[in-house]
């Protein structure tokens, strides 16, 4: 065979239309006979590329050269047996099926589920994983399967790992590497079947061995590869060796120092050159033999510059001084994106691509980052550009993985109110009902029923809480439809363990039930995920009935929905491998983030980074090497936009390392790439910011007098003094507030039970100083906190604090019994003032505990704060003074006028200040009941300015208390944050 016939494009001449060009003056056909001596010259080439969308493009190429008819361009068939180019005309024996991602991935689980209960397991793993964990060791150690194939090393290389240069944890895990690997190709042996990546092995074997056969010497090219599988190497190597084999290479740089970039000791696996040079050493073809088909401009003597060996970085100054007078012309069309944050990164982005094809542009918008590509097309919409990711949508997030994750969570938290109203507010969700009449019945199971209440768990609960209203019997097909759909799944989910099979079969049924003919994007995907696992049983791990989302996701990996629908064509997200050989107008490198764009070296649970280069596996490394490669090729793009963001989620990110080493290079030029980048970024902020708006100002409004209450409590009267638009808000407008759906008790429904318990205690008359006193507040704790079957932990916690501030509170009282004549507890009092239109102050006090002194004590039990003193001497704390005032004119039940001696706070809590008794301190000057005959003068001042009269507006936040750290009720109504402006305590 003769020599390699190996050719390079450079990465700022378009690959596949430059490939075309070649192709069509000759270039890399030799002499085969082309124009009227064979007028169907064209038909007899064949071109072989890594991607079907390379396929395609060069086909548009060729068309728009006038072309119609084409090569036969194919592509290289690692994947699938339909994409095999060539035909042997041998006998070979059929290749065996592949084993498929779900199938290895439980058996593998089920082998190291195994594995982890030994002792050599257990300390390797240090604690016992979980079933998701399970998993992805599971797709772990398939990685580790298929890095042996790909790089063909057989298993027994591991053995040259040496087990006592490593820790104990890695002895063992090599231990069950060398058992898992030896069990593993019998298991496939047994059923029949072989790895993907084998038979891709094999598949490119064969094409390499009868290449010479089927095209002899017609013209055949291969391009577009890295050849960094060594089977598609042995391939390539083939088909340049062919009398008319020609091989182009995606921007070689011949002037690199190849055997300094070969040296393991360099550490080369992440530079963009390395996957050729091991390319070139294999096909034993020196670079300076390589033949350039394009004509490198500035931009690729920058690139080269910016990405050189470390040892090409000390001589960036002399580089840098050499391309100064082309900088500019190389940095042209270059465009440095540094948003704030991801969000802001989509949307400039898509500002970027909106224009771009109002412009007649092709875009092109390359991200590693799913998440990223997801949000760049949500952005998109904004502007009706529907464009989907190429690499298309996991079902775990697809519309029939998002249902299957609500039925899921539902049943697994017993019919959860939240749960309940978000599966029924999908719009897929049909129970066999016409859907409107879903939604109509959701909307009244939610605002009716579940709105500030705590049904017990399960549809039972549900129902039972229904049964407790009238009309609700409406809801009982939606129930029977939903207990027909999720009884299965809720039955084993109650259960212990159960396989993975069983878990998706349940599943599917319970989905199917529910989404009754509708058709939900991914549901078919759905439907072949759940019958290839429901034929899976007795493999995977034995499932629990915890933590099952994160097993879902697990199961679910490599699942993907593709939509079918055709969109346009001028505008595309791809990945990193979908968008290789592209050549859009515009081109936009998104995510170009650290540990995004490369992704880290993670070597995986399995093998460490000297283990694999032990046992003859490249280094992690090596795939940062495809993605600078990647890179480095996308630069090669005219126009560019290379975008990242300075923040992700909630964490810091930095740009990639690839980014970061351009703007060394071209140090000043950076600022000019970055002001292009600004251009965007300020448009993105823009888009949704706001100019000129004004705030609101101070709600002021005046309702007529007899609109404005006639009745009050005592704890409102402070809101009167402080805010009386609250009031109006509650009682003119007649608003309340709507309960969160499903939430959980905290520490306001606790000090309610514990007030609710100290005062039946004294109404029921128990004996404080008897034996049985804290017997018996523990047991009306336990009935008063019975209905927290939701929260069941939390509450035993509560239970046992609740004894110790029992006895505090036992304390408390036996201390003051001598002083106590009669405790009254939680009595109701109504003050009424014909003066004031029979305005009427209502409340019911903790405790109004009668003297022997003939006095009265009254005392507010406190599970918050204490009012703090200067608020009680300037009656911003007017509660306890009310109080005494209403005691003082007769106002309580069953209790004659009589005079407050001692106004008490007690703070119910377990530390030391607990049922430390805090005396109301009044004004300078006033007494006890001085003080309160003061407050009632204010409060009916106040109730006559602005409830019996309209004159005075009901404005907010007229006295604001500005140690709140909690929003009020009706803030947000009175739109308080955009009129107030708070400096420490000053308003």
């Amino acid at each position: 065979m003769s020599r390699p016939k190996v050719y390079s494009i450079a990465p700022d001449a378009p690959f596949l239309p430059t490939l075309a060009d070649r192709i069509l003056d000759g270039t890399l056909l030799g002499d085969w006979p082309r124009g009227d001596e064979n007028p169907f010259w064209l038909s007899d080439i064949t071109v072989v590329l890594p991607t079907r969308r390379a396929q395609l493009a060069l086909a548009r190429a060729f068309s728009e050269r006038g072309h119609v008819l084409m090569p036969d361009i194919r592509t290289f068939g690692g994947e699938a047996p339909d994409e095999e180019p060539f035909l042997p005309p041998i006998e070979a024996e059929p290749l065996l099926p592949g084993v498929s991602r779900l199938e290895r991935r439980l058996v593998l689980a089920r082998l190291i589920e195994g594995w982890a209960r030994t002792p050599a397991g257990a300390q390797a793993l240090s604690t016992p994983p979980s079933a998701a964990e399970v998993l992805a060791l599971a797709d772990s150690l398939a990685q580790v399967v298929d890095d042996l194939n790909t790089e063909q090393v057989s298993a027994a290389a591991l053995a040259a790992i040496a087990p006592e240069n490593l820790a104990a944890n890695w002895q063992n895990v090599l231990e069950f590497l060398n058992l898992a690997l030896v069990a593993w190709p019998a298991i496939l042996a047994e059923r029949g079947k072989a790895d993907g990546s084998a038979l891709r092995n094999e598949r490119l074997k064969r094409q390499a061995e009868t290449a010479p056969l089927v095209f002899g010497d017609r013209p055949v090219i291969a391009a577009g590869s890295t050849g960094s599988i060594p089977a598609t190497a042995n391939l390539l190597g083939a088909l340049s060796r062919l009398p008319r084999g020609a091989l182009v290479l995606p921007g070689l740089d011949p002037d690199l120092d190849y055997p300094r970039l070969l040296k393991p000791e360099e550490s080369p696996h992440g530079h963009p050159q390395y996957g050729l040079a091991q390319l070139l050493r294999r096909l034993g073809v020196p670079p300076d033999a390589v033949v350039e088909l394009g004509a490198p401009g500035p931009r690729v003597a920058v690139i080269r510059q910016a990405l050189a060996l470390p040892e090409g970085t000390a001589r960036w100054a002399q580089a840098r001084a050499a391309l100064a007078p082309q900088l500019a012309e190389a940095t042209d069309g270059i465009t440095i994106l540094g948003a704030r944050t991801a969000d802001e990164e989509a949307r400039a982005i898509a500002l970027a691509a909106r224009d771009g094809l109002m412009h007649g542009k092709t875009i092109g918008i390359v991200s590693p980052d799913r998440n990223l590509a997801r949000r760049i097309a949500a952005e998109l919409l904004r502007f009706d550009l529907e464009v989907d990711d190429a690499a298309g949508s996991p079902l775990f997030h697809a519309p029939a993985g998002r249902l299957v994750r609500q039925i899921l969570s539902l049943a697994g938290n017993a019919f959860a109110p939240v749960d309940l109203v978000a599966l029924l507010r999908n719009r897929s969700v049909v129970l066999g009902m016409e859907r409107a009449e879903v939604a109509r019945l959701a909307d009244y199971l939610e605002t009716r029923l579940l709105r500030g209440q705590r049904p017990a768990p399960g549809l039972v609960g549900v129902r039972r809480l229904a049964a407790e209203r009238e009309g609700a019997e409406k809801l009982d097909p939606l129930f029977d439809a939903l207990q027909q759909a999720l009884d299965p799944l809720c039955t084993l989910l109650a259960g212990d363990r159960f396989s993975s099979a069983t878990f998706a079969r349940t599943l599917a049924e319970a989905f199917a039930r529910i989404a009754t003919g509708d058709t939900v994007p991914g549901r078919s995907e759905l439907e072949a995920w759940a019958n290839e696992l429901a034929g899976r049983e007795g493999e995977g791990p034995l499932l629990p009935a915890t933590g099952l989302e994160q097993v879902l996701y697990k199961l679910m990996a490599g699942f993907e929905v593709r939509n079918s629908q055709p969109r346009r064509d001028d505008i595309s997200i791809w990945g990193q491998l979908e968008a290789r050989l592209q050549s859009p107008d515009l081109l936009i490198l998104a995510g170009v983030n650290e540990d995004i764009w490369p992704e880290p070296a993670d070597p995986g649970p399995w093998l460490s980074r000297g283990m694999r280069m032990a046992a003859g596996l490249e280094p992690p490394e090596r795939k940062q090497g495809l993605a600078s490669h990647d890179f480095e090729m996308a630069l090669g793009n005219h126009d560019v936009i290379v975008a990242y963001a300075d923040r992700i989620g909630t964490s810091p990110a930095l740009p990639s390392r690839l980014l970061q080493r351009l703007e060394a290079f071209v140090g000043k030029q950076t600022s000019v790439l970055r002001a292009r980048g600004d251009v965007w970024l300020e448009a993105a902020r823009s888009l949704d910011a706001v100019v000129g708006a004004r705030g609101a100002d101070r709600p002021m409004p005046r309702p007529p007098a007899h609109l404005r209450p006639r009745r009050l409590s005592v704890t409102e009267i402070e809101t009167l003094f402080r805010s009386p638009y609250d009031l109006y808000a509650k009682h003119v407008l007649r608003l309340r507030r709507l309960d969160p759906l499903g939430e959980e008790p905290g520490a306001r429904e606790r000090g309610s039970m514990i007030h609710e318990v100290f005062a039946r205690f004294v109404i029921e008359g128990h004996d404080f100083d008897g034996p049985e006193a804290l017997g018996k507040l523990n047991a009306m704790a336990r009935e008063a906190f019975a209905g927290l079957d939701a929260i069941a932990e939390r509450r035993d916690i509560w239970l046992r604090r609740f004894e110790h501030a029992a006895a505090a509170f036992l304390e408390f009282e036996r201390d003051r019994s001598i002083h106590v004549r009669k405790r009254n507890a939680e009595i109701k009092g109504e003050w009424v003032f014909p003066q004031l239109d029979d305005f009427r102050l209502v409340g019911i006090a903790d405790r109004l505990d009668m003297l022997n002194n003939g006095e009265l004590e009254i005392i507010d039990f406190k599970t918050g704060s204490i009012p703090a003193v200067g608020d009680m001497k300037n009656f911003d704390a007017p509660q306890l003074l009310l109080e005494a005032a209403m005691a003082g004119a007769g106002a309580f039940e069953g209790l004659p006028p009589v005079a407050a001696g001692a106004l008490t706070y007690v703070k119910i809590a377990l530390g030391p200040d607990a049922f430390r008794p805090t005396e109301f301190k009044p004004g300078e000057g006033f007494s006890l009941m001085g003080a309160a005959d003061e407050v009632s003068r204010r409060m009916q001042r106040h109730v006559t300015e602005f409830l019996l009269r309209d004159t005075l507006p009901m404005a907010a936040r007229i006295r604001p208390d500005v140690t709140l750290r909690y929003r009020g009720t009706y803030d947000h109504l009175a739109r308080n944050e955009e009129w107030t402006l708070l400096e420490g305590d000053e308003e």
